[in-house]
């Protein structure tokens, strides 16, 4: 500067300490990179396409496949069936245990449902061995006394699988800082586990491998949205008190864990995306109307974008929405007549 020129004012730096504010700050300014193209549905198909490559690669990396070896530790005759404990290999490294329930009187191939937990005990409180303070958990249960064939197996983590942990230290996460090291996505290993538990229903004598649906509930939701879109075996799928977005998800805290996530996930894909995947193949999202963690206003908005995709692809009623007065729970009440709508014969492919 020269002269008598008057120095320029520059605005006090805004100085930041807190690394949920740069989180939160960083949301605000994200853009979805290739937005559900609403008013050129002509273009759905190449979207699509585009969408499921971006699935794959954020997925990354997958496990080699090796033999199931499928055994049944223990058979229990219960109230109207049977629950056989079984175990299966995913990988040269894993194995999974999980309950499959077999109503009394199945003798030939029908519709069949695999179950996911949210967090909690595991695949015991799917099947209604224990119990918490979440209502209405035991959704296997209750779908064998529909008399589906059900396999309810424990995710990475919880149940059988779950480590010793300290007292501070919450599974999930403490996995993914193990899995980051080595190049994995949890996300994706649980995934494969449930293709995997997919064939291990299509194996199964009694279970026609075009009749099966998937339910789950929060973090059994994830997985659930995810591998439908993921592998089109799913026929039709129940998403409970998860399906909204993940940028409003994102803006509450502890919210997500390790093995909901995927690197560089946040506007890249979306749960809409992940609908669209699945359509025309039915879909029913079910949402409390005080759920905090993934709330109705998101929701319904995600829906309703999901609903122009089905409706393109001809399958306007294969996509519902139970909206319920409650908050972070599976509610079921449409759930099952919506599969045994869609299971009772060989649904869109």
């Amino acid at each position: 500067m020269t002269g008598d020129a008057p120095r320029p004012v520059w605005p006090a730096p805004v100085r930041n300490y807190s690394s949920w504010y740069q989180w939160m700050s960083r949301l605000a300014t994200t853009a979805h990179e290739d937005p559900l193209p609403e008013t050129d549905l002509a273009s759905l198909p190449g979207w699509r396409e585009r969408r499921r490559a971006r699935l794959i690669e954020l997925l990354g990396r997958m496990p080699d496949p090796v033999p199931l070896n499928t055994e049944t530790l223990e058979s229990v005759p219960c109230d109207g069936y049977r629950r056989d404990k079984i175990v299966f290999d995913t990988e040269g490294t894993m194995s999974v245990p999980a309950y499959l329930l077999v109503p009394d009187g199945r003798v030939s191939e029908g519709a069949a449902v695999l179950a996911c937990h949210g967090h909690g005990p595991g695949k015991s409180q799917a099947v209604g061995l224990e119990h918490t303070n979440a209502p209405n958990s035991d959704y296997a249960l209750q779908l064998v006394r529909q008399g589906y064939v059900v396999l309810a197996p424990d995710l990475r983590c919880f149940g059988e699988r779950l480590d010793w942990n300290p007292e501070d230290h919450y599974a999930c996460d403490t996995n993914l800082v193990h899995a980051v090291m080595a190049g994995w996505n949890p996300l994706a290993q649980n995934i494969w586990d449930l293709s995997c538990s997919l064939d291990v229903l299509a194996e199964h004598p009694l279970v026609d491998p075009s009749r099966i649906g998937m339910v789950g509930l929060s973090y059994g939701g994830t997985v659930t949205l995810f591998t439908a879109a993921y592998d089109r075996r799913v026929a039709a799928a129940v998403v409970s008190g998860y399906f909204s977005s993940w940028a409003e998800s994102h803006k509450m805290p502890w919210n997500m864990c390790g093995s909901q996530v995927v690197y560089g996930m946040l506007g890249r894909l979306e749960h809409e995306d992940l609908g669209a995947l699945i359509s025309p193949r039915p879909l029913l999202i079910e949402t409390g109307t005080e759920d905090p963690l993934f709330p109705l206003a998101a929701a319904t908005e995600s829906v309703r974008r999901t609903g122009l995709v089905y409706a393109h692809d001809g399958a306007a009623d294969h996509l519902g929405h139970d909206i319920f007065d409650g908050d972070h729970q599976w509610h079921g009440v449409a759930a099952i007549p919506f599969l045994n709508r869609w299971l009772s014969h060989s649904p869109p492919a």
